[in-house]
């Protein structure tokens, strides 16, 4: 261990820095449905929660209860009642929802209160608040059926979460609220985090359930999880999707897909589906580059687009150790600034994880591609090949007919993809004259239709 644990704890370290500072200070409301207490994880999602909030990120915490309901309805002889993927809430469910409620906040708030050394828990000081920040109004009679004491959320008091999360404590919502008049309402969990993330206009809506995420064949149940999906994608989707509403599943991906548009169609950034069955899933998907699960966006976060003048120290931090291993002639950061715009990035929420340089020979219709460069967290993607595409159109746009690129490791790569070896005569006379002849690199070229 003391020979690899350096080696693989202090690399992942510095590669989560981005994402501790890109969320401190942002506020974050994280669904938990009853299955995830049911199946003996709570103990560690508030460790994995509490983390998360050393770090600095904001919690409002809502959680179902399900399956503490049913088992309370079974204890007195009663069997569960859904209609159009909501609970009929009669006197003796909401009597179960009030008694499974207040367990559940117990079994949190206790959680929450550990601190036992040589844990994740240890000297973290978590204050939990909860009360009465919703307004509940009645789901009615839908389609002739009456959901009694069910309720819908009426409105959110953000101004008091606000101030509770900017205190320093986490918000604990219980899926009940009140009517005006004082009639209690059971709600769902969904309901009431899509609410309060959009009231609070949070940064994040994370739903750690028992799905895996949208699978990027929904026919297919053990294809790849979709790891980042456009709005206007997940919005086909669920009407691609749509069930009868007498069909309707509360534990498909589906049903907690229709909230994560919700939310993102009124401000919020990002909205996740993440399996609790993972260990850590929660910290995977908030401090790694694809996370585990899926998230929902208005726009793709990852925007590949031309450089400008805030991306150098980016671009400098992702070639530098190319640069010291002699993978990379090293470039001067003056030139770099210099010619900033001739390079292009992929960028992901903020983070630089790609890059090249087209450097045009106009006289000689070519231009050199140099710095090609993909971060090794981000390796296999596929991302060199998008950046090559792009520094491709670029040179056509210039009106060029090839590109050529100087390497002395990766000429496979790039044979593979179209090049050829040429002589190093080849090269335009400017460039000739800049030629390292004791590099000895291999120069490639590849025309361009």
């Amino acid at each position: 261990m003391s020979l690899v644990f350096p080696h693989t704890f202090v690399p992942w370290f510095r590669s989560v820095a981005p994402y501790i500072h890109a969320y401190r200070g942002e506020t974050f409301v994280v669904g938990m449905p009853g299955e995830l207490v049911a199946a003996g994880k709570l103990n560690a999602f508030v460790q994995d929660l509490s983390i998360l909030h050393a770090m600095g990120i904001k919690i409002v915490l809502v959680h179902g209860f399900r399956p503490q309901v049913n088992e309370q309805l079974a204890a007195k002889g009663q069997t569960p009642q859904y209609s159009h993927g909501m609970r009929v809430t009669d006197a003796i469910a909401l009597d179960c929802a009030q008694e499974a409620a207040g367990q559940l906040r117990f079994e949190i708030e206790a959680a929450f209160s550990q601190g036992l050394p040589n844990t994740p828990m240890a000297n973290a000081t978590v204050r939990v608040v909860s009360g009465n920040f919703l307004t509940a109004r009645p789901v009615g009679i839908v389609d002739g059926k009456d959901f009694q004491h069910s309720g819908l959320v009426r409105r959110v008091d953000a101004a008091a979460i606000q101030r509770a999360i900017d205190s320093g404590a986490v918000v604990l919502l219980s899926p009940f609220g009140f009517s005006p008049t004082g009639e209690a309402f059971n709600l769902s969990m969904e309901d009431v985090a899509t609410n309060a993330a959009i009231a609070l206009q949070a940064d994040k809506l994370l739903f750690v359930c028992e799905v895996a995420g949208v699978r990027e064949d929904p026919k297919d149940p053990e294809s790849p999880v979709d790891t980042e999906l456009a709005l206007a994608d997940a919005v086909r989707l669920l009407a691609q999707n749509k069930k009868p509403a007498e069909a309707m599943q509360t534990v498909d991906v589906d049903f907690y897909l229709q909230y994560c548009v919700k939310a993102c169609q009124a401000g919020v950034e990002r909205s996740h589906i993440v399996p609790f069955a993972v260990d850590g899933a929660l910290l995977q998907e908030v401090y790694t580059h694809d996370g585990i699960g899926t998230m929902v966006v208005d726009e793709k976060l990852e925007s590949l687009r031309e450089a400008d003048a805030d991306d150098i120290g980016g671009i400098i931090a992702l070639i530098e150790p190319l640069e010291r291993d002699g993978t990379l002639v090293k470039r001067d950061r003056t030139e770099i600034e210099r010619d900033i715009d001739l390079y292009t990035v992929i960028e992901h929420d903020g983070v630089i994880f790609g890059c090249a340089a087209l450097y045009p020979y106009v006289e000689a219709r070519t231009a050199e591609m140099a710095a090609l460069t993909v971060s090794p967290d981000v390796q296999g993607q596929g991302d060199g090949d998008r950046i090559l595409k792009r520094i491709e159109q670029r040179a056509k746009s210039q009106g060029l007919s090839s590109i050529f690129v100087l390497t002395t490791r990766t000429m496979h790569w790039f044979i593979k993809r179209g090049f050829r070896t040429v002589d190093p005569e080849w090269l335009p006379e400017e460039r000739k004259r800049k030629y390292n002849w004791d590099r000895r690199s291999q120069v490639l070229v590849k025309k361009l239709s």
